[in-house]
């Protein structure tokens, strides 16, 4: 039976993908509702707390910063939760705890003086609610699919949410703003004018709406009805769990801090990190940067334009992944890296519309290009059985972009870009294009070392299937004599032939690191 999963073909995959489960589709409706939800208090997030709560662009910087960090910190001891409580409950809980968040901060312009206070403790709950949802959504996928089609479950899990978030930067204009939304035959249509915190009101509804729908419909017996139940799940997850007897504690630590002590992945990971800012900027700086420096025909349509980046990544990604096969996971890497940092170069002249668009269009190419192939190449990276401890720790870096970029990004915006004063705002993407242009250059100059790591790895899959075919040889050869002893003596037929089975051992532990290529 494992055979005939792992030989099924992409289109049979996608057919049996849609017709999947009902458990799996609500899963997917609720990560799309959270692609609009999120997104939209995220996308317009440092402009309502710095500006209709008052509390200043630093501070709202930091504010962001601190809740996106936390987010991604919550998520190490959510994931323990969510497989505590099971994929049901886990949504539950962490929705419910998502939408007292939001409506604490939809309701923040109406506090006063408490506004500021109110807003940090609904940043922290919805920060804690979704250290519990995003592994519980990407276990659903993993509960609900079986080996054939569990690839493209996480796939379409990660489409879903990106349609989601252009849906709501299609339609947050038309719900902030009064101006026009769009002209069609001379006749007009106005947007509803219910400002930022009406836009939060929208998120938290649909975040109700999402609670509701896996109340209502993920119920318990479809949740067991529709859970994968592989073979002998129980005993591998003991095996894998089992610890060696004689094992120190200094080795427990070695073994469970193994990334660390890999010089290759330290670096490639953290490389990164100048690169990884200009993604910070775009939802830390870019926002008030369009509304300082354009006009206000421009900054009405600013989630048009922050929408532009889910939409491509959603069609180019698969896109890329699909023609890039072939291509060295580093190349990759090097010139996507590349691009993302010298598009910022687009923006040194000075604020142009044309200029502007172009500059997402490009960012967002060279996104598609190199941000799919970064967990690829960790898991190549990653000795046998410590993919999920290199997985989880590549995630670093992203939490430090995310918050070092906010403790400075607001005050570098008040200095070069000030609120009715001078714009020099070429010359902060100036600084923040040199920045990033470090990760690129510094990955030129490793490429020679990091390939190094590459082709040791190779060697090593190469002497461990020369050691299995050997193996497999010799099972064969003691198969032979088997059979010849069977044909001189009826009681051989029973006799064991161990060498065969210690090469399907081999084989089968071997299948992980392949699944992970």
């Amino acid at each position: 039976m494992k055979k005939e999963e792992e030989h099924v073909g992409f289109v049979e995959s996608i057919k049996i993908t849609l017709l999947a489960s009902r458990a799996f589709w609500i899963v997917n409706l609720v990560s799309f509702g959270d692609g609009i939800a999120y997104f939209g208090i995220l996308t317009l997030l440092t402009r309502y707390l710095g500006t209709d709560l008052g509390l200043g662009v630093e501070t709202a910087s930091l504010a962001v910063s601190c809740f996106t960090g936390l987010v991604t910190l919550s998520v190490l001891g959510g994931g323990w939760v969510s497989d505590k409580l099971g994929v049901r409950k886990a949504l539950l809980l962490s929705l419910a705890v998502i939408l007292g968040g939001r409506v604490v901060l939809a309701m923040c312009p109406g506090l006063g003086t408490a506004a500021g206070l109110a807003a940090w403790l609904a940043l922290i709950v919805m920060a804690l609610g979704y250290g519990l949802f995003e592994p519980s959504v990407y276990s659903g996928v993993k509960e609900y699919t079986d080996p054939r089609t569990a690839t493209i479950g996480y796939g379409l899990i990660y489409s879903i949410m990106n349609l989601g978030i252009v849906v709501e930067n299609f339609i947050s204009p038309y719900l902030r703003t009064e101006e026009v939304f769009f002209s069609i035959g001379g006749h007009s249509v106005y947007g509803l004018g219910l400002g930022i915190d009406g836009v939060y009101w929208i998120c938290a509804g649909v975040t109700l709406i999402m609670f509701l729908g896996v109340l209502c419909f993920l119920t318990k017996k479809v949740d067991e009805r529709d859970r994968y139940k592989g073979p002998d799940n129980k005993e591998k997850a003991k095996e894998q769990q089992a610890e060696p007897a004689d094992e120190t504690w200094k080795d427990r630590l070695r073994r469970n801090l193994g990334p660390l002590y890999d010089k290759r992945f330290l670096f490639f990971i953290f490389i990164l990190l100048p690169v990884r800012t200009l993604f910070a900027h775009q939802f830390l700086t870019m926002p008030d940067y369009i509304f300082r420096c354009y006009t206000p025909q421009v900054s009405a349509k600013f989630e048009w334009l922050a929408g532009l980046n889910p939409l491509i990544i959603s069609i180019c990604v698969p896109l890329v992944a699909a023609l890039t096969k072939k291509v060295k996971v580093l190349d990759m890497m090097l010139i996507g890296t590349t691009v993302s940092a010298l598009t910022t170069f687009l923006l040194v002249p000075g604020p142009e519309a044309h200029r502007l668009i172009l500059y997402v269009i490009l960012f967002s190419l060279g996104e598609a290009l190199w941000a799919s192939r970064f967990l690829e190449y960790v898991a190549d990276l990653a000795p046998s059985g410590k993919v999920g401890a290199y997985m989880g720790l590549a995630g670093l870096p992203w939490f430090l972009a995310k918050f070092t970029t906010g403790l400075y990004s607001g005050r570098v915006l008040n200095y070069f870009v000030p609120e009715g004063g001078v714009d020099h705002s070429g010359q902060m993407w100036l600084c923040y294009a040199f920045i990033a242009m470090i990760s690129p250059v510094a990955l030129f100059l490793a490429r020679g070392w990091l390939q190094e790591g590459e082709r040791s790895e190779e060697t090593e899959g190469a002497a461990a299937e020369s050691a299995s075919a050997v193996e497999a040889e010799a099972g064969a050869s003691g198969t032979s004599a088997s059979q010849s002893g069977s044909e001189a003596s009826a009681s051989a037929e029973s006799a064991p032939a161990p060498v065969p089975g210690e090469a399907g051992t081999a084989a089968a532990s071997a299948q992980p690191d392949k699944n992970a290529e």
